[in-house]
């Protein structure tokens, strides 16, 4: 996405019309000026359904990949590359037991899965 070419506020009638104090007119531009890189990258990677039941799931419970293969019916690797892109967020931690590496969700996994639940529960209050 192109951003449009930066004009000045002074000059521009938008401006005059809102009367945007000096003060805001910095505040705006420091938000725009904010790397939001991580934020859009987490999103992202909430944005799949299956990485958010892979979440639900290790919310019941410490699995590991064989179990989630045989209640999903998804591809050992493809759950495999979900499951890494949750631990790289930091959202799941492995450990290994015997042959197994068992998954289980980290403090932030929790913390985020409760953020993404309470905000539906609230936009579904809101909508009714």
């Amino acid at each position: 996405m192109k951003r449009a070419k930066s004009k000045s506020l002074e000059s521009s009638i938008c401006y005059k019309d809102t009367n945007l104090p000096p003060q805001k007119q910095r505040q705006v531009r420091a938000a725009f000026g904010r790397d939001v890189t991580p934020i859009s990258r987490m999103l992202g990677i909430l944005s799949d359904p299956v990485r958010l039941h892979i979440l639900l799931a290790l919310a019941v419970q410490e699995l590991c990949v064989c179990v989630l293969v045989e209640i999903t019916d998804y591809k050992y690797s493809a759950l495999s590359y979900h499951l890494k892109l949750l631990k790289e967020m930091e959202l799941v931690d492995s450990r290994r037991e015997g042959n197994f590496l068992l998954y289980s969700l980290t403090e932030r996994g929790g913390v985020t899965l409760n953020m993404i639940t309470n905000f539906l529960e609230t936009a579904r209050e809101i909508h009714k």
